[in-house]
């Protein structure tokens, strides 16, 4: 893992929600997931059967992770390996988001969204 240090002063979040994550410190594995049904309808009406996400195949596809093949040289050398910021200022976030300050190994986000929207017959 990295060896620098992250110091921050001070911190205000508003919101945090849905499964959100303030996480403070180092980490060696994080994993976000958010899965969400968005429905927008002219009229008001319940089928009941839209809460079920392995109806919609979104949600079950296969993400394609391209391997990086490319060979590099990478070289650091950190002279002052601390990371300092006097204020973070956090409207608020949402969905499995994360708010991380310190040291992450591996860090993997999804998130995936079925937009539906159901309109009224248009008369002619």
């Amino acid at each position: 893992m990295l060896s620098r240090s992250s110091y921050v002063n001070t911190i205000n979040v508003k919101v945090a929600s849905y499964s959100s994550v303030l996480q403070l410190g180092d980490s060696c594995i994080i994993n976000g997931l958010s899965r969400a049904l968005a429905v927008q309808r002219e009229e008001e009406q319940d089928y009941g059967n839209e809460g079920n996400f392995a109806a919609y195949s979104v949600f079950s596809e296969s993400i394609p992770f391209t391997p990086i093949t490319e060979n590099f040289c990478s070289q650091t050398h950190h002279l002052n390996p601390i990371i300092k910021v006097n204020h973070v200022n956090v409207i608020g976030f949402s969905s499995s988001a994360v708010l991380h300050v310190g040291n992450s190994q591996t860090i993997s986000m999804e998130a995936r969204v079925k937009h539906i929207r159901q309109l009224l017959p248009r008369q002619r």
